[in-house]
């Protein structure tokens, strides 16, 4: 474990400090799998839009940070997706992995954390 893996680790142990990476980290997620599908289709976000009946730069918005994103606008692109929104709710206990350069390549941290 380098110095960075145990700093995060620290950090992690921060109850408000994991709320707020916990947030961040499922809104990229959302945001990920928008773009992964969107990518998979062979579309760009202009396209993506057009269907969806909003702005190539909504898009762009959501794909890099989903915040307070409506789910009638989540339900709209998912539709131009042709897919559906689907939510669920899943056990509290998560583990966060963070990705950071090390060297030549990447490297996995994993902090875990539990919600309240």
């Amino acid at each position: 474990m380098n110095r960075l893996d145990r700093y995060i680790a620290r950090q992690m142990k921060d109850p408000a400090f994991r709320k707020r990476v916990e947030k961040e980290v499922a809104e990229l997620e959302v945001g990920i799998l928008i773009a992964r599908l969107r990518q998979s289709l062979k579309m760009n976000q202009t396209e993506l839009a057009a269907r969806a009946g909003m702005n190539a730069s909504k898009i762009s918005r959501i794909e890099s940070s989903a915040k307070n994103v409506t789910l009638n606008t989540l339900t709209r692109v998912a539709q131009a997706l042709n897919k559906r929104v689907k939510i669920s709710f899943v056990s509290a206990e998560r583990k966060v992995v963070f990705a950071h350069k090390h060297g030549g390549g990447l490297r996995k941290s994993k902090a875990r954390s539990s919600r309240g």
